[in-house]
């Protein structure tokens, strides 16, 4: 996937990449002829006193240096704008896709590796590129450049390059043979390394509470190993690459001396082609070493470019639709679930099957039902962060499948089940809800959230920092902060999915009757676990294994949903026995 990866993404780099071959060819063929040069000065020069001469053939040399100079900064400029610039593109195509993906396309390839693949792969690529600019071009110039102009000085030594060259390629591609599996596996080891080093620092409570500081030591020292022990064979062929490459460098120099200087001996060769001779030796294994480390690069950046073509080329599973169909405003908040199911790919058993609940502009429903009954799932359907794979899920009267994605997410303020906040400030979290609400109406948020008086009594206010996921907030300042980003949003249609399991009961109660003069012309729906929360609810809605078992008022269901008195009883005798 590297060649079609490459070729896609470099075709609108075109002039910058024909810039970089020109002005390599131009400073290869330049950094050619100095040598010619110098050979014409101590054999015409330097050999007969002619001073004129090597004035003259020296101001060549210096002017062509300077243009030697000026191609080989002008390439670099090039190449590296080019490189960085398919970096930055390729980053942001991942992030582009990465965005589209569905919770089971995320699922599928975790986190920690979709954050791999958008860094160190790109990178591994991005240097790839770079190192292609500045030395895919140049070495195979200089190395048939050098080889003709070498025979150009003494055909006789022209052996020592037949020999010397094939024995250099021969050296390198073993050993560039048996970096490849190393270079394969490492980037499954730095996932690995990622994906335990996350964990970690976003379980760092649960391990402190647990004390299992050592054993997460012991986790992270495997993984760390694991990554090290095939870093360091990789290291090994390439600390031994080097040496290797130098015995043939040093055996080929002391040949074109030792058989040179028999020929200069003997009157067949001059010492200016001699000295020449060795330069353009040197330069083709010049060229051969620069080959070397782009090789080297090569089967680690195909791999991280199969990994880049494998995010790139998933499609999600929650497509836009081709025609989007345009919601009537007058049914702004009303929601239909006809005869909904869902299922993952090879599950034996649904996760929803027939649910089909409807709500309208003023009306609370409430979800409830025992842990692994579908209750999140259910909600999820609604913005389309997964789509059901049976029966429709209307907004506004309209499937969700045939709306455009930003005009049903429009209409939705969803608070989820972890209040994860943006690393920034309170008010640019909140504004997350609507980027030109005002202060005073994120206050009034804040307000109903039942959040203002914590927000208050910090130094800065609106302005008080937020860490990555809220972490510098407890669990119920996250929610309230998530509600009031909800509230911000003044959206057709609330969905709370158990947004209110880390406050008291108080201050539940108290935040639900906030929010009732906010949402009277708004649909809201409510997942919950306590029935305290749902008891006032105009609908309450029962799931079991994924079916509802009941649907009504909480007085009606008490009378006739024995799922529902199960998990009333189960509620009230668990307060009866913290009272005793």
């Amino acid at each position: 996937m590297l060649i079609p990866l490459l070729r896609e993404r470099l075709a609108a780099y075109r002039p910058w990449l024909l810039a970089v071959v020109g002005l390599q060819f131009v400073g290869v063929l330049a950094m050619l002829y100095l040598p010619s040069l110098n050979a014409d000065i101590i054999d015409r020069g330097i050999a007969t006193g002619d001073t004129a001469y090597i004035w003259r053939v020296g101001a060549v040399m210096l002017a062509v240096s300077v243009v030697q100079i000026v191609c080989s900064v002008g390439a670099a400029w090039f190449g590296a704008r080019t490189a960085m610039s398919l970096g930055r593109d390729l980053r942001g195509e991942l992030f582009a896709r990465v965005g589209t993906f569905s919770k089971r396309e995320v699922d599928h390839f975790g986190a920690p590796s979709l954050i791999t693949r958008g860094t160190n792969d790109v990178q591994q690529v991005q240097m790839l590129v770079l190192m292609a600019c500045l030395i895919a071009v140049s070495s195979p110039i200089m190395m048939v450049g050098g080889v003709v102009m070498a025979l150009r000085e003494d055909v006789g030594l022209g052996w020592v390059l037949a020999v010397v060259v094939p024995a250099l390629f021969v050296t390198v591609g073993f050993v560039v043979s048996r970096m490849v599996p190393s270079f394969r596996l490492m980037q499954s080891r730095i996932d690995e390394v990622n994906r335990v080093l996350r964990e970690q620092i976003t379980g760092v409570r649960v391990v402190r509470a647990f004390v299992r500081e050592p054993h997460e030591t012991e986790r992270f020292a495997g993984a760390n190993a694991d990554l090290t022990a095939v870093a360091t064979r990789a290291g090994r062929w390439l600390a031994a690459m080097f040496p290797l490459v130098m015995i043939v460098v040093n055996v080929s120099s002391v040949a074109v001396i030792w058989f040179g200087g028999q020929r200069v001996d003997s009157g067949q060769m001059e010492v200016g082609a001699l000295t020449a001779f060795l330069s353009y030796l040197m330069q083709i294994l010049m060229s051969v070493m620069m080959a070397t480390f782009m090789l080297m690069q090569v089967p680690r950046s195909a791999v991280c470019a199969d990994r880049i073509a494998e995010v790139l080329g998933t499609s999600s599973s929650v497509v836009p639709s081709a025609a989007p169909t345009t919601p009537d405003p007058a049914r702004r908040g009303h929601l239909d679930l006809v005869d909904v199911g869902f299922s993952y790919p090879g599950a034996e058993s649904p996760v929803l099957s027939g649910v089909t609940v409807s709500a309208r502009p003023g009306q609370v429903v409430a979800v409830v039902g025992s842990t692994g009954s579908g209750k999140s799932t259910l909600v999820n359907l609604v913005p389309r962060l997964v789509d059901a794979t049976a029966g429709q899920v209307r907004v506004a009267g309209v499937d969700v499948r045939d709306l455009d994605p930003d005009v049903l997410w429009e209409q939705i303020g969803l608070v989820p089940q972890q209040g994860y906040l943006f690393s920034g400030t309170i008010r640019s979290n909140l504004r997350h809800g609507r980027a030109d609400a005002g202060d005073e109406e994120l206050w009034r948020a804040l307000e109903i959230a039942q959040a203002r008086d914590f927000v208050e009594r910090l130094p800065e206010g609106l302005e008080a920092p937020v860490a990555q996921g809220g972490t510098n907030f407890s669990g119920g300042q996250r929610q309230r902060l998530a509600i009031a980003r909800a509230v911000v949003r003044r959206p057709g249609l609330y969905l709370f999915d158990d947004s209110f399991s880390a406050l008291d009961l108080a201050t539940d109660a108290r935040l639900r009757a906030a929010l009732r003069p906010v949402t009277r012309d708004a649909t809201v729906v409510v997942v919950a676990q306590r029935i305290s929360t749902v008891r006032d609810a105009d609908l309450v809605v029962v799931l079991d294994d994924g079916r509802v078992v009941g649907q009504g008022t909480h007085e009606e269901l008490l009378a006739s949903c024995p799922t529902y008195q199960e998990i009333v009883a189960s509620q009230e005798s668990a307060t009866a026995g913290v009272g005793a």
